[in-house]
Parts: C-alpha cells; structure tokens; sequence
C-alpha cells in the first residue's frame, strides 16, 4: 500500500474514533441523571469520576501500548484497540448502573491506544520535516469526527438515550474489519525493539524520554495544556445545559460546530502558520488564543455568543500538533512509539485531574446553595494555567538543547 493510501486510511480512523465520541458527549448530562437519580451539579461529578478512571487506565496502559507498538508494530495494536472498543460501547449500552458505566469507562482506557498509535504510524511514514504539517492533518480529521458526531448524538438522543452508544459500538466494529482488510504495518522489523516492562512502566518511560535535550520543558507545558484544554470535554454539556438551558440537540450543534472550526483551522493553518512563524511562534500563538477563549467562557452569559465565538476558541487548536511536532522532532526514530505512549499518559494524567477539578469547581457553582451562579467557573481556572504554560514555554524553551522552531 502506497504511504498516502495508508495516511488516508489512518485519517479515516481518527476520523471514526471522533464520531464514536462525540456520539455520546450530548447525551451525558441526561443518562448521569438517569443512572444516578440526582441533580445536574452531583450528575457533573459523577461524569468527572467516569472521565477520571478512564484516564487512569489510559495513564497505566498507554506506555505498554506505545511500547507494545514499536516491538509488535502497529497495525496489530490499532486492530486490537478497535475491537475492544466496539465491545465497550456494547457495554456501555446495556448498562443502567453508574457501576456497570464506570467499569466500562475502565475497559475503555485500557484500550484507548488509537490516537497514539495513529500518531506513531504517521510517524513512521513521514519525514521529520513534514511531521507538523500531517499531525495537523490528524486534528483535522479529529475535529471533522465532532462535525458529524455530536450532530447524530443529538439526534440519537431523542430517540433514545442509549442509541448513540449503539451507532459508537457499529462505527468501531465497521472500522475494525476495514483495517483487518487493508491495513499494513508501517514499523520495519529492523527498527523494532525489545518490550521490557522497566520501559512500559509510565513512570520508567517518563525517566528514559526526558533525558532527551529540549523535550523536558515541551512535556511541562504539553501537559498544563492537556490540563486547560480537557476543560471542554469535562463540563462542556454540563455547562451549556447550567449556562444556557440547553438540550442534547444544541449542545451537539455548539460541538459541531466547534469540530468544523477546529478542523479548518488545522487543516488550513497548520501548514502556513509553521512556513512562516516556525513550530514554536506557532506554539505560542496557539497558546495565547487559547488564554482568550477561556477566559471569554468564563464570563459569557449569552449561548448566542459563545456560538459566535467559537471559530476563535479552535483557533487556539494548533498548539497541539506544534507542541507535537517539536517533541518528535527530538525524539530518536526508534523511540517514536514511546514518545506516543508518553503524550497518552501525560494526557492521560491531565484527564485524570481536569475532569475530577473542573467538575467539583462546577458543581460548587451550580448547586441550589452556590454562594453565586456561575457555570463558567472552571474555565477561568484553565485561563490562569494557560497563562502558567506560556510562561514556562517562553522562558524553557529557550534553553540550550531545545530544538529550533
């Protein structure tokens, strides 16, 4: 298979693991309250604590992941994730206990291997040059998935509650037997390594990657970013269901809509904004957008604007692949799995603070006794950190050893 027909094939991938997501996203609010019989303020907790041990396992099992890819290769581990997914969802549809949810959220971070090694195969069919340019390729088709997504969640979800776990559950299947089918592997065999569990231990591996020069201040600030940007998925529905009244339709409209403007953004700016800034300015101005958009959700009364604004909330979306590109640019060849494994872990903990943070931030502000209403509260928290990471940005990678935008 020719590299291009495979990025096509991985992009379709990232493309149906975002739809899969963002199926559910509009529905959250009204099952939490379903499955747990309380109001939308403990309903919002509930959800961080689901989020929160998902991305426990998704910390503990990315870096066996990554690692597993770069001795087995990827094509093996892609098909795996995928298989196990459609299962969870399955799982997930079925279940009418928070428990029988949380434990489905469990499976789920184990196998929640897609993205990263997606990231690893792209790696491995693409010059060090061109990286930038194809990981935004990558968000790109992630955020196109939120397009389509979220819109037939909303959908789904006036039919039934469980239906867009149903239409999660077919999407995975259907892409598993798409890749058995046409898949092929990208890791040439003389550039695999042994797998040792000193290596697959998350901790182990954060040790061995940030001796690398240049890529310890770039995992600091990739992870505050984490941090603030896991605001969105932790307390979005809940937040426009407390800010502005609205129901699965519409919170699945605002995330569509936030999906085309994430995906034109990368798809369109990426490559240009790295041409003439360099993957740091790029970094840097993502980052700056990024302060702005948070600090702007904090305080917005209105669902009108916050539709309005969002194309400059996605702005703040090229971050990502710069911080991503700089990474990989100071990583070995041969390391590159390991890498992946290490952003899926660094994510992972952002995961597991951000949802547990923004939801207790959230649910003090929206219950009957809250001092004040005011459901923007978390994402003020994310502004001030967002301001953390550019300070940290600006003055670490400067240091000798970081790799030149």
């Amino acid at each position: 298979m020719r590299p291009n027909l495979a990025l096509t094939f991985i992009l379709l991938t990232v493309l149906l693991d975002a739809i899969g997501i963002g199926l559910i996203f509009p529905v959250m609010p009204d099952l939490m309250i379903e499955v747990t019989g309380r109001s939308l303020a403990d309903a919002a907790l509930w959800g961080g604590v689901l989020t929160a041990a998902f991305a426990v396992m998704q910390f503990l099992c990315g870096p066996i992941v990554g690692n597993l890819s770069d001795r087995f290769g990827r094509r093996s581990v892609l098909l795996t994730s995928l298989a196990v997914m459609a299962l969870d969802y399955v799982l997930m549809a079925l279940a009418h206990t928070v428990w029988l949810l949380l434990i489905g959220r469990i499976i789920a971070g184990m196998a929640a291997a897609t993205h990263s090694t997606a990231n690893a195969y792209v790696a491995d069919i693409t010059a060090p040059d061109d990286r930038a340019k194809r990981f935004g390729l990558i968000g790109a088709a992630f955020g196109a998935g939120f397009v389509a997504g979220p819109m037939i969640g909303g959908l789904l979800a006036g039919i039934d509650s469980r239906a867009p776990f149903w239409a999660a559950a077919l999407l995975a299947a259907g892409n598993f037997a798409f890749g058995l089918l046409i898949l092929p592997e990208s890791l040439r065999p003389d550039l695999r390594r042994p797998f040792t569990l000193a290596r697959a231990n998350p901790l182990s591996s954060f040790a061995a990657i940030r001796r690398l020069p240049g890529l310890k201040p770039l995992l600091l600030v990739s992870f505050i970013y984490a941090v603030t940007f896991n605001v969105w998925p932790a307390i979005w529905s809940y937040y426009g269901k407390a800010a502005f009244g609205w129901d699965a339709w519409w919170i699945g409209l605002s995330l569509a809509i936030f999906g085309i403007c994430m995906a034109v953004s990368q798809a369109t700016l990426m490559q240009p904004m790295i041409t003439r800034f360099g993957e740091r300015r790029t970094a840097l101005i993502g980052m700056a957008a990024e302060v702005t958009t948070y600090g702007f959700y904090a305080f917005v009364s209105s669902g009108l604007l916050a539709l309005l604004f969002t194309p400059i909330s996605a702005f703040g979306g090229v971050t990502g692949p710069a911080l991503h590109a700089m990474m990989s640019r100071a990583t070995p060849e041969t390391q590159q799995g390991e890498l992946q494994g290490i952003a899926t872990s660094l994510n992972a903990l952002s995961m597991i603070l951000a949802p547990l943070v923004m939801t207790w931030i959230f649910g003090i502000f929206t219950r009957d006794a809250a001092p004040f209403h005011w459901p923007g509260a978390p994402f003020l928290l994310s502004a001030l950190l967002m301001v953390a990471a550019v300070v940290v940005f600006v003055v670490k990678t400067r240091e000798p050893g970081t790799p030149a935008a």
